[in-house]
């Protein structure tokens, strides 16, 4: 899918951050953006991600599934893919029996498109909750529970025809009293091949990766992300924590790790580098919301791909490879990150690490 901008965003923008209870006062108030085929009581697409979430998980109306959700709506995990929103039904009933009191909290829709060619959100929740039901894990710990997430969905017409997300589910399984290692070690999965291909993040021959300019986070804040992610990662230039990102930033990345200033980060992306040592990014969407001067918000969809040739904090080398779905959101201000989110299910990882796979 091409990337999604637009310069005219609606009423409810979360750098202000609205209140929920501002969306229920304007529900069936009239439309402040077309929305052709969408149900009469949303006023815009921020409107209809955070109270349609809210109607099913939290006022537990698990059937408008059925109204949200296209019958063959694709949802992608980076453990697996979910097809169907029967398949959908079930999930969100076991889960919402998997905590009493839970709360998704809306901390930001990022979105892009049109009622013509669809609309693309990209939707940050801070959720909690406690463990009062049975997981495949065990019975009820009682513990209290609080994670990140972040969901992308393509919607059209009131549905949700595509999904992505990411969780922080090692947050989860740790606080609910579980050691994740040994989780993921029982796990099975289908088994894979021996050998992969190579994984495409050098040229042919004995040529450098390539280096990216990297535009004015001003001018283009979509492509400034972009080229400082894909050189991050992939090219390795380190330096560009420290040339694009401001001294103080604050970045929120799994086990639930807040990282403080240069260092922190570097040692997040080092460490990541030296257990994958042929880690490859690449940014499969993106959209931005702000303008120069109130700042820009910038979400982006992200895959990561590397096989377990490094010792580091996923144990010793297993040789396996990994896919990840990874998805990050930026506040940029005066041309430089300030703040991030960067999601994705460091215990799929581990599944994918350290689960016995089928004969």
């Amino acid at each position: 899918m091409d990337d999604q901008q637009t310069t005219s965003p609606p009423a409810f923008n979360f750098a202000s951050r609205p209140d929920y209870s501002e969306f229920v006062q304007a529900a069936g108030t009239g439309r402040r953006q077309p929305l052709a085929g969408f149900d009469a009581d949303y006023t815009d697409i921020v409107d209809y991600i955070v109270r349609c979430t809210h109607k099913i998980w939290e006022e537990k109306a698990v059937g408008l599934i059925y109204t949200h959700y296209a019958h063959n709506v694709l949802v992608h995990y980076s453990s697996g893919i979910l097809y169907g929103r029967e398949a959908m039904v079930t999930n969100t009933l076991q889960r919402i029996a998997v905590y009493s009191e839970r709360r998704a909290y809306a901390d930001d829709v990022i979105w892009g498109g049109d009622e013509r060619e669809g609309f693309y959100s990209s939707h940050r929740v801070s959720s909690v909750g406690v463990n009062t039901g049975y997981t495949e894990y065990g019975p009820p710990t009682g513990r209290k529970v609080h994670r990140w997430g972040i969901a992308d969905c393509f919607v059209r017409e009131n549905r949700i025809v595509e999904e992505w997300l990411a969780s922080d589910t090692l947050t989860e399984l740790r606080q609910m009293g579980y050691d994740p290692v040994v989780l993921a070690k029982r796990a099975v999965l289908p088994a894979t091949p021996h050998t992969h291909g190579e994984i495409d993040r050098l040229p042919t021959g004995q040529q450098a990766p390539e280096f990216l300019t990297v535009p004015a986070a001003n001018d283009d804040p979509q492509g400034f992300i972009r080229a400082v992610l894909l050189n991050l990662w992939n090219a390795r230039l380190v330096n560009m924590v420290r040339e694009h990102y401001a001294p103080g930033h604050v970045a929120f990345v799994p086990d639930s790790r807040k990282l403080y200033g240069y260092g922190d980060y570097e040692n997040f992306v080092i460490t990541l580098l030296a257990c994958f040592p042929d880690l490859a990014l690449t940014v499969d969407h993106q959209c931005v919301q702000g303008n120069a001067p109130q700042g820009f918000r910038v979400a982006t969809r992200c895959t990561f791909q590397g096989t377990h040739d490094g010792y580091g904090p996923y144990g010793a080398p297993t040789g396996r490879r990994i896919f990840l779905i990874m998805i990050c959101h930026h506040i940029i201000k005066g041309g430089k990150v300030v703040q991030e989110w960067t999601i994705f299910d460091e215990f799929a990882l581990l599944k994918q690490l350290h689960a016995q796979l089928e004969l």
